[in-house]
């Protein structure tokens, strides 16, 4: 499995912008891969990102170009249960699962 780049679709006004964006450079930095980030495309995450019950997709969402397919990996930013404050590493860890690293 080679992972060619890591994908944000996100837009800098949302409350989780700063955390996806956090997560997405630190992730890139630490496989040594590119990050590509793109502002509010919705048509890239009807395609390949994960949708709601109405089939809309929402912003931002993590995705990484593996073997030439594209794979969501981080779509909602996990919540810490006791500070209810958005979980890093809890968010770390669900893309290290996915990614398998």
């Amino acid at each position: 499995m080679t992972i060619k780049k890591l994908i944000l679709v996100t837009a800098s006004y949302l409350p989780q912008h700063k955390h996806f964006k956090k997560l997405a450079e630190d992730l890139a930095k630490e496989l040594n891969i590119e990050l590509e980030v793109k502002e509010e495309d919705y048509e890239f995450v009807n395609i390949y990102g994960e949708k709601d019950e109405f089939g809309m997709a929402w912003l931002p969402q993590l995705f990484a170009e593996i073997n030439s397919n594209i794979i969501p990996i981080l779509t909602r930013f996990p919540i810490n249960e006791k500070t209810l404050d958005y979980d890093y590493e809890k968010a770390k860890k669900e893309v290290e699962e996915k990614l398998k690293l």
